[in-house]
């Protein structure tokens, strides 16, 4: 049934280095080990959270992570504990939310 389904929110981030990181996969692995490390593989599970690839703007430095709408205080709280990404000095910042994808990406990629 349509109301049973889960409700998703887009959660725009932007990483603040010296130096620009422009490999997805260091980062989307930094963001995991801290989620996980913060409310675990079950959080992860029941948050529905993923970081969409296609989403990763290395120039801007931002992205956008999908998740369901019970977990976004998590998943940012989080994103605050990141302080390195693959052995460099970031800090990862949410942005913004939105319920949809195409507004997240007009109003926070570009």
């Amino acid at each position: 049934m349509p109301t049973l389904k889960e409700k998703k929110r887009y959660i725009a981030f932007e990483i603040v280095s010296d130096k620009e990181i422009k490999d997805f996969k260091e980062v989307s692995d930094e963001i995991m080990a801290r989620s996980q490390q913060l409310i675990g593989e079950l959080g992860i599970a029941k948050a529905g959270m993923q970081i969409l690839k296609d989403c990763f703007k290395p120039q801007k430095q931002r992205g956008i992570i999908k998740t369901n709408h019970k977990s976004i205080d998590e998943i940012k709280t989080a994103l605050s504990f990141i302080k390195n990404i693959k052995d460099q000095k970031a800090v990862v910042n949410p942005i913004g939310v939105s319920g949809i994808l195409k507004k997240a990406k007009q109003r926070y990629l570009q």
